[in-house]
């Protein structure tokens, strides 16, 4: 009897001790698989790339972006640390509002750290044709403070949405006189050369022109003068996750120096 009572005693101690292991397995496989996704969420802003993945157009000096909340959260120090042949990225546009009361949810973000890494920014507006440009341009004032040293403020439109020319014009004077009078600087128009050609190469001669123009080795194809372009869509920048636009300046440092908020 005493050596029955051993055995299933000891049966007993056998199957604790399976049971114990198995659930310290599963215990340590838990706890490794949330460090790995903490690990995992800290550091996938971290991504690093060898160079921007681009053809960089020769003969420019001051370099930039652009983004929105499409390129989710930025690791600004990683931008702003970033150099490939001379190349840094020196200014940043950053959106903040479309139409009469969106407002971009990585903006305040951006703006906040990118301004903390002191990189060059600016904001922009999304436009929705056929609404108010008076409105819309509340909708950015509401959002966007400037100071001295910032980038003028832009107006981005580039689809009419079915709107006639004339009424998109109407808009886009109002939005521009209410903020130029905000700010007291005149604000830059942004747009691709398919919708300028259409709509705006005979109008706004006194703004300055930002201009989205993809697959052109040296310069956008307009006769208009330029201050910005936008010659790709698909840079690779350290900190950021997606591909991200891509703009050179069209003067030099004292040119640039001129077109900040004063």
């Amino acid at each position: 009897m005493p050596s029955k009572t051993l055995e299933l005693a000891k049966k007993k101690k056998y199957f604790f001790d399976a049971s114990l292991n198995r659930w310290l397995l599963s215990s340590a496989i838990a706890i490794l698989s949330i460090w790995g996704v903490i690990f995992f969420i800290q550091n996938y802003k971290n991504v690093y790339y060898p160079d921007f993945k681009i053809t960089i157009p020769s003969g420019y000096q001051i370099h930039g972006i652009d983004v929105s909340k499409y390129q989710d959260q930025i690791d600004w120090q990683a931008v702003k640390t970033m150099e490939e042949k001379g190349v840094k990225i020196g200014f940043v546009f950053i959106k903040a509002t479309e139409g009469l009361g969106n407002v971009d949810n990585q903006f305040r973000r951006n703006w906040i750290k990118a301004g903390q890494e002191n990189i060059c920014k600016g904001a922009y507006h999304y436009f929705i044709a056929g609404k108010s440009g008076r409105r819309q341009a509340a909708n950015f004032i509401e959002t966007v403070s400037l100071k001295k040293g910032d980038l003028p403020p832009v107006l981005d439109i580039e689809r009419a949405f079915g709107v006639p020319a004339p009424e998109i014009k109407k808009e886009v004077t109002e939005w521009l006189g209410v903020v130029e009078k905000f700010y007291g600087v005149k604000p830059v128009i942004y747009t691709n050369i398919d919708f300028y050609t259409r709509y705006l190469q005979d109008d706004f001669p006194d703004y300055p022109v930002w201009i989205a123009h993809y697959l052109q080795p040296v310069k956008p194809r307009i006769d208009h003068e330029w201050a910005f372009w936008q010659h790709s869509d698909s840079g690779r920048v350290n900190g950021i996750k997606t591909p991200v636009d891509f703009n050179v300046f069209s003067g030099d440092s004292a040119d640039f120096k001129k077109m900040l908020v004063p």
